[in-house]
């Protein structure tokens, strides 16, 4: 672990948690351009990419996606297609016959209920096979607008060591990160739940990492009460 400077750990040695409005405003300078690292051109791709996900990377989910997308690249084209052939294409990321089903069954929930369009709607989202509430999340903030928090493994973590949240249960952690932020801000764009979440995430994986937090070099590290003891 990168050491925190003597001056921070002791200013950090009785604080309480990261004032949120200040946290989204440092994040903003430096993960300004933060965006989903999924590759997608439309609501379905994001909806597809963010389902094949779970357990892998986006790095990996973006070098199977562009010849998934190009042999069906519609919910009517995914619906009809051959299981065996969608498995091998998604197989590269584990699971791949589980992986098929689920977005075969996605888009022929999409044609069906939705006349093959993504619905922008919470609850039918979630009814969908695949999707649960950070993937609705994700589709419906980065794509439809909306201010909503995704907790992944990344968000989770720093909103426990901002203090935050003590709870590891990803509704748990949205509740309180969600309160926080009511809490603290000032209204700024900084402080939509999506970008927020997206620049905790970029923070997570390149600064405030799961082993070897980088503190020492953390713009945070002031505020932050778990600097130099995560």
């Amino acid at each position: 672990m990168m050491s925190v400077s003597p001056r921070r750990a002791a200013a950090n040695d009785s604080a309480g948690p990261a004032d949120a409005a200040v946290v989204a405003s440092r994040l903003r300078d430096l993960h300004i351009d933060a965006r989903t690292e999924l590759d997608h051109s439309d609501a379905f791709e994001l909806l597809v990419a963010t389902v094949l996900s779970a357990q892998t990377t986006d790095v990996r989910v973006n070098q199977v996606t562009p010849a998934l997308f190009a042999s069906w690249p519609d919910p009517a084209a995914l619906a009809g297609a051959d299981e065996g052939t969608v498995t091998e294409i998604v197989r590269p990321l584990g699971m791949g016959a589980t992986r098929a089903r689920r977005i075969i069954g996605l888009a022929r929930g999409l044609v069906t209920d939705h006349g093959g369009e993504v619905p922008d709607d919470q609850k039918a989202l979630e009814k969908l096979p695949g999707v649960g509430r950070k993937t609705a999340h994700v589709v419906r903030g980065a794509w439809f607008g909306h201010s909503l928090l995704a907790v992944d493994t990344h968000v989770g973590r720093l909103a426990r060591r901002l203090g935050w949240t003590e709870r590891t249960d990803p509704r748990g952690v949205e509740d309180d990160v969600v309160a926080r932020v009511e809490a603290d801000g000032s209204g700024s764009a900084d402080e939509d739940l999506t970008i927020l979440g997206l620049r905790l995430i970029l923070h997570g994986r390149r600064v405030c990492t799961a082993r070897s937090p980088h503190c020492g070099d953390c713009v945070l590290a002031d505020v932050c009460p778990s600097a130099g003891i995560a």
